[in-house]
């Protein structure tokens, strides 16, 4: 007898009240059920309390002394852990100054004030200043032009309207694409600097009450990050596309491509406000306006000059991963691996600790499984990542050190991050979205005492009612027919990145939220223990049911006979994203058609103001037709090929002998790094995966079958006509792996 069936046969089964728990074997209910047991919000409210105590970035003494808590507690619980050093190149603020010359002398910035009603705001030594990191240092005194979001589209209106940003700081508001999108293209649209601020409209008291009467973002806070060019990589700088090791070759720091050229800092909205009302020049259109009370002017005529500086200290920094491995008992050499970060960018409560310590309740509850004589068949490795806040400093340089051993070992790598209040949601390679669903429906929702499942699907058709949100047909639809709910393409922005898109594991991020506040104190000091167990998830319930949904994940990964990957959903979701991509290619040809004969009938002319006046659109290339028979006939085949796999495994999966089993699981063991080009997307080649990627001028957001999708967007149509075919070339060796995966369970 196995310690597992051991285990088993002397755990009390505990009764499970939905129908679709049911349907789960009664030796994994007892299994799931002890791990439940173990699971405890009050641990994670101690483990939370004593990491956010003190700020928590990168090079800090409480980010080593995090590492070292983490590493003790991994042992304890029965973990063969380590931690992995990274030597990364890590700025810091040496001095800061952004100021307002004329019309009047204010002096802006500086660091938020500590709140009596928040215990750890006032616990600053040791905290950086409001910065962003890898922004290019500079001194500037220049003329300030607003620019909205800072997107392409707001580059694009200025112009319109006369105003050139070359040789001027711009100020930009958070939102609508990522943060670091703002300064790079001001840079690349001759800008002298830039300024990020956050506008009460998206995160402060037009959302609700400010912190700390509510938990929105007060008039002092300031939103900090980075603003390393992470569409080219994310990672160490100076060593794309290998770990940042003592010995590894570095490139200078001018001429890493990520780090930007220009001064750039992040800025509350009650300094913001005191140079949007000084500005002059053009009345912003109405989609600009945010909600201080200032009328919102672009700027540009020199009413308001702008004096910014930042010097640097640009020292390489250790960072420390936290690796802890239980070995399988059967399949060794095949690993789950299952991360979430653990620096912050100052006390990191919600961002990231929320996350890390319901990971490490999910760590020690399988390590009291373990102890207890239970051995899962493949190897579990846990990671608490450093330096994910600056550029996924952890995550990549680790993936990109173990590139070969990941390639041969890694089956799924899953993550979490922040995690609050509400909705279950997930996002990620769509050979494993059956899975989710499937754990959704056996985890409860602790407010309400429904399903995971059954809450975000009643969100889904009550917020479809009540036209909340973007609406998704395809979500609405499924939750109709009580199906699985689709999860989302995967982007950037969090650890998942290094694993997904450069390596080709196939990945998973989740988490709880939607009724929490964590966006009212994001990246500042006042992201605390207190704002988090009061606004975000009072008690941490929602943290214990992220433990518990990502628990049955790594254990039904682990133990399964063939990992549960269903490919039809994959192959459905796939040409949904090509359906979108005809659809652009005919959307921006007819769109092109028409921009040329308004401008000629002098239609734009005439609707202009002669007293406010704007200007036509740039004229731009046609959109030709895109050579997409290749991909439409890729498609189609990976259609027809998934369905005769998942038809085939439903019908003899279970039946397979000893050397069926292990010939399958080897041919799909690697099938999603078939989807990577090794020549990368293009002017990014780090990025290899053909489906799913950052976008460029997203930054977090998701750019499916990319390679495609871009080039139109940017009209880029020779490159669009080659990655069509490279993006099918993919997509059939994918579908061969399957009819090769088919024919072994037909004994063939």
């Amino acid at each position: 007898m196995t310690g597992r069936h051991l285990l088993l046969s002397t755990i009390a089964c505990v009764a499970f009240a939905s129908a679709a728990a049911a349907a789960v074997p009664a030796d994994r209910q007892k299994l799931e059920a002890a791990f439940d047991a173990s699971i405890s919000s009050e641990d994670q409210l101690g483990w939370l309390k004593e990491m956010s105590s003190a700020p928590n970035q990168v090079g800090s003494p409480h980010d080593k002394a995090n590492a070292e808590f983490l590493l003790a507690h991994f042992k304890d619980w029965g973990w063969d852990a380590h931690i992995e050093t990274f030597n990364v190149l890590y700025p810091t603020p040496i001095s800061t100054t952004v100021e307002m010359i004329a019309p009047d002398h204010v002096v802006l910035g500086g660091q938020e004030p500590a709140l009596a009603a928040d215990p750890t705001s006032s616990n600053l030594a040791g905290a950086l200043p409001p910065y962003v990191a890898y922004q290019g240092d500079g001194d500037v005194t220049a003329d300030l032009v607003y620019v909205n979001y800072g997107m392409p589209e707001d580059y694009k209106a200025l112009a319109r309207r006369g105003i050139d940003v070359k040789g001027k700081i711009i100020i930009a508001r958070y939102g609508g694409g990522w943060r670091g999108l703002k300064p790079k293209l001001a840079q690349d649209h001759g800008a002298a600097g830039c300024i990020i601020y956050s506008d009460p409209a998206d995160d402060g008291y037009a959302q609700g009450d400010i912190y700390p009467k509510g938990g929105t973002r007060p008039p002092e806070g300031v939103q900090r990050g980075s603003v390393q060019d992470m569409a080219i990589s994310p990672g160490d700088p100076l060593t794309p596309g290998v770990g940042a090791t003592a010995n590894a070759k570095r490139l200078t720091r001018e001429t890493a491509p990520t780090i930007l050229k220009i001064p750039a800092l992040p800025m509350s909205y009650g300094d913001a406000s005191k140079l949007l009302a000084k500005l002059q020049g053009p009345v912003a259109p109405d989609h600009w306006r945010g909600a201080l009370p200032v009328t919102y002017h672009m700027g540009g005529n020199g009413a308001v000059k702008v004096h910014l500086a930042v010097k640097s200290d640009w020292s390489t920094r250790p960072i420390y991963d936290v690796i802890a491995t239980l070995k399988g008992a059967r399949y060794p050499d095949q690993w789950i691996v299952r991360g979430n970060h653990h620096d912050g960018w100052v006390f990191g409560a919600s961002d990231p600790l929320s996350g890390n310590v319901a990971m490490q309740s999910e760590a020690k509850a399988l390590g009291a499984l373990y102890k207890q004589g239970w051995r899962p068949d493949r190897t579990i490795v846990y990671a608490s990542w450093d330096g994910e806040e600056p550029g996924l400093l952890g995550s990549t340089e680790w993936a990109e050190a173990h590139e070969a051993e990941l390639k041969q070992k890694a089956l799924l790598y899953i993550n979490t991050d922040g995690n609050g209040r509400g909705f279950f949601n997930a996002s990620g390679s769509h050979d494993f979205q059956h899975l989710v669903n499937e754990v959704t429906h056996d985890v409860t929702d602790p407010e309400t005492g429904a399903t995971v499942y059954a809450r975000r699907r009643g969100a889904v058709l009550a917020n479809a009612y009540d036209k909340i949100g973007r609406r998704d047909e395809t979500l609405i639809a499924a939750a109709e027919k009580g199906a699985d709910l689709p999860i989302g393409p995967l982007g950037s922005g969090s650890d998942y990145s290094g694993m997904l898109q450069h390596v080709g594991i196939p990945a998973l991020n989740m988490g709880y939220g939607g009724e929490d506040e964590s966006d009212g104190v994001y990246h500042s000091i006042y992201d605390s223990f207190h704002h988090m167990t009061t606004f975000d998830d009072p008690g941490l319930k929602y943290g214990a049911a992220l433990s518990k949904t990502v628990g049955r994940i790594v254990m039904r990964m682990a133990d399964a006979d063939t990992p549960p990957q269903r490919f039809g959903d994959f192959a459905d979701t796939v040409a949904r994203y090509l359906t979108e991509v005809k659809k652009l290619e005919a959307d921006r040809r007819a769109e092109d058609e028409k921009r040329v004969k308004l401008k000629a009938a002098g239609d734009f002319r005439l609707a202009s103001d002669p007293l406010k006046p704007v200007g036509p659109p740039e004229a731009e290339a046609a959109t030709p037709h895109i050579e997409l028979a290749a991909l439409e006939n890729s498609v189609d085949r990976l259609k027809a090929s998934a369905a005769a796999y998942d038809a085939a495994y439903a019908a003899k999966g279970a039946s397979l002998t000893v050397q069926q089993r292990n010939k399958l699981n080897s041919l799909l063991a690697n099938i999603d790094q078939l989807l990577l080009d090794p020549r990368g997307l293009p002017g990014r080649p780090w990025f290899r995966n053909l489906v799913y990627a950052p976008g460029r001028f997203t930054g977090y957001g998701a750019k499916t079958l990319p390679g495609v999708r871009e080039a139109i967007e940017e009209r880029r149509f020779t490159d669009a006509n080659e990655y069509a075919g490279r993006t099918a070339a993919v997509l059939d060796a994918y579908s061969a792996r399957l009819d090769q995966a088919r024919a072994v369970i037909d004994g063939k």
